[in-house]
């Protein structure tokens, strides 16, 4: 059987030796063997938040974790500002409606990164706005927003800054603790390289103050709860114990390797596949890309769905297709986690024929030599 692929934003292919860790025999969670596990997995993401502050893990997809950012800091009529510049974005405010948040939405341009001076002026106009909830990554776009700039605004003021880092995290340059952010959201499947079924929360000393006025209901997602366990080194429910070995894992390949070196190797293989589309006569979507996955636009005539199909059943290359108004005319190719050179060239090449075979007109061989030139294979 050919060798297959996974090419998408999440999940992402999970490194052998990772899958090995996850096949040993289960262990039980209320033990000194798993809390020890435990321990380290959560000193290793503190490390990839850049944080010295508390992270808690769930047994939830990434979205719980959205959740969690909202019902534990806010109260029912509270108002928060929402950068909404994609599908993702928009989740934190369809959340905080169900909850009883008022949303002001700053709706930004998709495939755009939102301009912090606009986050500004929204919290000068707006000075009892509780919190300011945007994207690292915004993945429907493959966008990358500068929340360092933006932390340095919210910062300022009485207002939180709570950032989905789902996909970002491990592949997006990121720093908690030192650019400001009070809450961060992250998943296990993307930059992280286990299966989905875990998410998490860094919390700030500032978030914190927050949670004592809170009043949204809670119960499975409660921060207290999880940092009273947290105290005997354990979970206030059942953990997800085979995702937090084979996390275990890859945390110690992440910081093996240096999380900045990490990120830059994630940075270079962005700007490899860049490359290439650039050398194919193809446009890049998003105008602030991302270092975990790129967005490439296909021509109509060409068709993205008959690209993505092509791929994956004539070369077995997994690409992700565009979503809501993007749907059918973009491909995303993500670039994080363990996905590496290897995976990168080869999905060029099936993305080459795919192309061929649709009648676009291109010097063959030229994107595959132009992420080569980049990677320096």
């Amino acid at each position: 059987m050919n060798k297959k692929y996974l090419m998408t934003p999440g999940p992402t292919p999970v490194p052998e030796d990772i899958r090995s860790e996850m096949a040993k025999p289960m262990i039980h969670h209320r033990t000194k063997e798993y809390q020890a596990i435990f321990k380290d997995v959560t000193e290793g993401l503190q490390k990839i938040f850049k944080t010295q502050g508390d992270v808690f893990t769930f047994t939830s997809s990434g979205t719980g974790a959205m959740e969690a950012s909202i019902v534990n800091v806010l109260s029912q009529g509270d108002k928060i500002i929402v950068v909404r510049g994609g599908k993702f974005g928009e989740r934190f405010g369809d959340i905080a409606k169900a909850y009883g948040v008022e949303v002001i939405a700053l709706d930004v341009e998709w495939g755009t990164a939102p301009r912090p001076e606009a986050i500004a002026d929204l919290l000068k106009k707006n000075p009892d706005v509780k919190a300011v909830y945007a994207t690292l990554c915004e993945t429907s776009t493959a966008t990358m927003y500068d929340i360092k700039a933006i932390g340095e605004i919210v910062r300022k003021t009485g207002a939180l800054l709570v950032v989905d880092t789902i996909s970002g995290l491990g592949a997006d340059e990121f720093k908690f603790d030192e650019w400001g952010v009070d809450i961060a959201v992250g998943g296990s499947q993307k930059g992280l390289m286990i299966p989905p079924g875990l998410a998490f929360c860094a919390v700030s000393q500032k978030a914190w103050k927050a949670v004592e006025t809170s009043k949204l209901p809670k119960f499975y997602f409660n921060f207290k709860k999880y940092k009273k366990a947290y105290i005997d080194t354990d979970t206030p429910f059942t953990s997800a114990i085979t995702l937090v070995i084979g996390l275990k894992k890859a945390i110690e390949k992440i910081t093996a390797e240096g999380v900045d070196n990490v990120i830059a190797r994630h940075r270079k293989s962005g700007v490899a596949i860049r490359a290439a589309a650039k050398a194919l006569g193809l446009q890049v979507f998003s105008k602030s890309p991302s270092d975990g996955v790129t967005g490439i636009v296909i021509p109509d005539a060409v068709g993205a769905d008959n690209v993505i199909k092509i791929m994956k059943t004539e070369y077995g290359v997994t690409l992700a297709g565009g979503q809501d108004t993007l749907k059918g005319k973009i491909v995303r190719a993500a670039h994080m986690g363990g996905i590496d050179q290897e995976h990168v060239i080869e999905a060029l090449k099936a993305f080459e024929a795919a192309l061929a075979k649709l009648g676009h007109k291109f010097t063959s061989g030229a994107g595959v030599e132009a992420a080569k030139k980049v990677l320096g294979v």
